[in-house]
């Protein structure tokens, strides 16, 4: 097998901007299929020891250990990195690197970040790692011991995932069937292409499975506080019976803060969005990555849940941890259900 590297050369200088303001994804950069591992202005998503400094995260290895952070495993990834130079002067630091490592045959390939002797400049790089199909792969962040590295824009664009949705007809997927009182919902692709979810309770499965993957689609609630979800890891021919990536853009007050009923991104019953990004009536984006035990969700680019199953294995998600392939689906929660679905699209990781 072999593996290519491309280093995509456009190095940009740009001064730092004073604000610590958190600069949101274009609506182009969510259609791209971009997402923030740093969200401006919080550790979230990240390990111990890191800090947030004046809108920047700060990752600072010990003198003596490297610093190693996971990043998103995937075959193909894109990362959009703004970092601060060290100061002008300053003794060059050992630069640290992103690797692409292959577990079984623990080959690796390294991107290194490059060097600008300037106290007033940041330098924007982007690449990609193109990876072997089948290859079992973890992307990694190492900082060299006794390093430091400023980051103030981290993001990363998950390439590659295969439409589930060809906008036409409901081809790959089935309604559920086996109980009446759970087959209310009404499944129908609309003149724009939209497969638009109405009615219910009822739910809608594709017929692939799918164990570690990327998920990313758009959606629209066409009401105030509907609720839906998407689950995914699903027993065959049940009900609902898996992780649920929840739909539901209502908070308390004026706290986003403050999800009603988890939250949009949250995992149903499991652990609560940190913030309700989206907004009934409007299109958002969301993203869910679930790799063996560990399932982190975006909406709109942003972070809102990183979270590990410790439960003891079971077959069914909504008792245990469930690792294994699952189907997908679309829930039509009660009679006031009126979602909109678009480009869908799941990348497996293998």
């Amino acid at each position: 097998m072999t593996r290519t590297l491309a280093l995509f050369a456009l190095c940009l200088l740009t001064p730092f901007a004073s604000a610590t303001e958190p600069v949101p994804l274009t609506p182009k950069q969510l259609a791209d299929g971009w997402v923030k591992l740093f969200d401006g202005e919080s550790t979230f998503g990240w390990p111990k020891g890191a800090t947030v400094e004046k809108g920047k995260l700060v990752l600072t290895a010990p003198a003596d250990k490297e610093l190693v952070v996971p990043l998103p495993p995937v075959r193909h990834v894109e990362f959009d990195i703004t970092y601060e130079s060290p100061p002008r002067g300053a003794k060059p630091q050992s630069l640290p690197a992103v690797s692409a490592e292959r577990v079984a045959a623990r080959n690796e390939s390294h991107a290194s970040f490059p060097f600008e002797a300037s106290d007033e400049k940041l330098t924007a790089w982007q690449w990609a790692y193109e990876y072997p199909p089948g290859g079992d792969f973890a992307a990694r962040l190492t900082v060299p011991a006794g390093g430091r590295l400023a980051v103030s824009k981290f993001n990363v664009r998950l390439l590659d995932a295969k439409p589930i949705f060809d906008g036409k007809t409901l081809t790959g997927w089935k309604p559920y069937a086996g109980d009446p009182k759970r087959e209310r919902s009404k499944f129908t692709v609309t003149a724009e292409g939209e497969l638009r979810v109405s009615d219910g309770p009822g739910d809608l499965q594709t017929t692939s499975t799918h164990a570690d993957f990327v998920l990313q689609f758009d959606c629209k609630t066409r009401g105030k506080n509907l609720n839906s979800g998407v689950f995914f890891r699903c027993l065959p021919g049940e009900y609902q019976a898996g992780y649920e990536a929840q739909i539901h853009n209502g908070y308390a007050g004026d706290d986003r803060t403050k999800p009603t009923d988890f939250g949009t991104g949250a995992i149903y019953r499991r652990v609560p969005a940190r913030k309700v990004v989206s907004s009934d009536n409007e299109w958002f984006t969301m993203t869910v990555l679930a790799v063996g035990p560990t399932i982190r969700t975006w909406v709109n680019g942003e972070p809102v849940v990183s979270w590990t199953d410790d439960r003891p294995r079971d077959a069914n998600a909504r008792k245990g941890l469930r690792t294994a392939a699952g189907h997908l689906s679309l829930q039509g929660h009660d009679p006031t259900t009126d979602i909109l679905f678009r480009n869908l699209r799941v990348l497996d990781l293998k």
